[in-house]
């Protein structure tokens, strides 16, 4: 994200960032804005873009303010989305996405993203049919059942489908003339991904990631350092690294770019992330054409702040026969407060500029999000999608830590193949799904991640659980 106005943001200005009362953090900035209360009446001329926001009850109400400056295109995915920013950043953000509409307009650009996401990414990636993993399935159900495939985001540069996103943002920096990139990351793979594009590119990268994330994720921390990367820690988890990652842009606005990638944020954010990695359902649309002449009945994914799954799931929103269903993160339970299940278990409310589904107390503060899955441990999530729940377009379910894990090492013994423990979420949910398909259903998994990074930890659950059934049976 890049800015060519002349205004500036100050570092440590004070915004409020939880809205609730009349007194405000000391010390806040931009990404957490306004987090808009259930229950309760809240009424706060907060740096919203120059909108007042009041929410009573579920209900959400904004009255212009008078400086308030018009945007034509204001992000809205039905009520989500928006920008909930302070004006020192709407020229910013607007200059943004009209530089990225020239950029995709631009046959040059695309051409050169083109070249660089086959010969560099190495796309386009299989649409692998898990012929073992559907025969489980299939022995569940009389030898009758769905066929699964798994699109392999996994054999991408750097193992995640993140590095769409991250190799055509760092060329949209450079040609902005922007040559220092910053870049939050929870589970690494997205900093990794950075890293190596920055490294292609010659730009200066710098990633901040979570203190507690990093003792889970130490060999991504270790590639983005090898990439050259530098990497700042931030106590806390990912959603702690994207507000001091955005601080840090805010405060250098005419020198850098702040690269996300994850598909929430205030507009255009979403839609850029949204955009290139929509080759993911471009792909596999004209893939399932060449395997077996049509489209796919169901398309699974994970969902944390939702990139890989907007990504599956753009290209098909349009076509009614085909299921859309994501996958959150249900923790340790739904019902014990530790999970990350946003859309299942979340209200409405905003959070690091703009609208969505919101994991939030009764007094509208945000509640920490647990996962077995670095990845899948935010707060918040797509504007994109939390419309497509609300529509009912889209149809979104939870599971275990415990389900994820043991979906890890099916799939591993299975295939042969070690997806993320991200992704094991959506693998997981076959267990819920297939018994209620038709026989021959194509149902495609968005294998969105590999799962090298969680091998130890994995490994060391496993030892842990021998330990005790051990300890139990003496």
């Amino acid at each position: 994200m890049a800015c060519n106005s002349q205004s500036s943001f100050v570092h440590g200005k004070s915004f409020p960032t939880s809205v609730t009362s009349a007194t405000a953090p000391k010390r806040s900035i931009y990404p957490s804005l306004i987090k808009c209360c259930r229950g309760r009446t809240t009424r706060a001329k907060a740096a919203v873009g120059g909108e007042m926001v009041l929410r009573t009850g579920d209900a959400v109400r904004r009255s212009p303010l008078p400086e308030e400056t018009a945007v034509k295109n204001s992000g809205k995915f039905g009520r989500f989305g928006g920008k909930y920013v302070p004006e020192t950043l709407v020229a910013c953000l607007a200059h943004l996405e009209a530089e990225f509409y020239l950029a995709m307009d631009d046959a040059h650009f695309r051409g050169e993203l083109e070249t660089a996401l086959r010969d560099y990414v190495g796309r386009e990636t299989p649409l692998y049919f898990a012929q073992r993993l559907t025969n489980h399935y299939k022995v569940g159900v009389n030898g009758n059942g769905p066929e699964i495939y798994l699109k392999r985001e996994d054999l991408n540069h750097g193992g995640a489908h993140k590095i769409n996103n991250a190799i055509g943002q760092a060329m949209l920096a450079k040609r902005l003339g922007r040559r220092s990139i910053i870049a939050p990351t929870g589970a690494g793979q997205h900093g990794v991904a950075t890293a190596a594009a920055c490294a292609k590119l010659s730009l200066d990268c710098t990633i901040f990631m979570g203190s507690q994330d990093m003792e889970r994720q130490s060999s991504n921390v270790l590639l983005m350092k090898l990439l050259g990367a530098q990497v700042k820690v931030v106590d806390g988890k990912f959603k702690d690294a994207t507000s001091e990652a955005i601080r840090e842009w805010v405060g250098n606005l005419e020198t850098s770019y702040y690269l996300p990638g994850s598909a929430v944020g205030p507009h255009p954010c979403p839609t850029i992330v949204r955009e290139f990695q929509s080759v993911i359902g471009k792909e596999t649309r004209r893939q399932a054409m060449e395997k077996w002449g049509g489209k796919p009945d169901v398309l699974l994914a994970c969902v944390g702040s939702g990139s890989n799954a907007v990504g599956l799931f753009h290209e098909f929103v349009g076509d009614e026969d085909v299921r859309l269903i994501g996958v959150e993160a249900a923790g340790v339970g739904l019902d014990t407060g530790r999970h990350s299940a946003t859309l299942s278990k979340g209200d409405v409310g905003v959070y690091h500029g703009a609208m969505c589904y919101l994991l939030q107390d009764a007094e509208g503060q945000i509640v920490g999000a647990h996962s077995s899955a670095v990845g899948l441990e935010y707060p918040g999530v797509s504007p994109e999608l939390s419309h497509l729940k609300e529509t009912g377009r889209a149809e979104f379910h939870s599971v275990t830590d415990q389900e994820a894990l043991q979906a890890y090492r099916r799939i591993c013994r299975l295939e042969g193949i070690c997806p993320s423990l991200e992704a094991s979420h959506a693998l997981a949910f076959l267990d819920q799904l297939c018994p209620n398909l038709p026989p021959g259903a194509k149902v495609v998994v968005n294998c969105s991640g590999r799962g090298d990074k969680d091998a130890a930890f994995v490994f060391q659950l496993n030892q842990t659980s021998t330990q005790r059934l051990e300890a139990l049976l003496n």
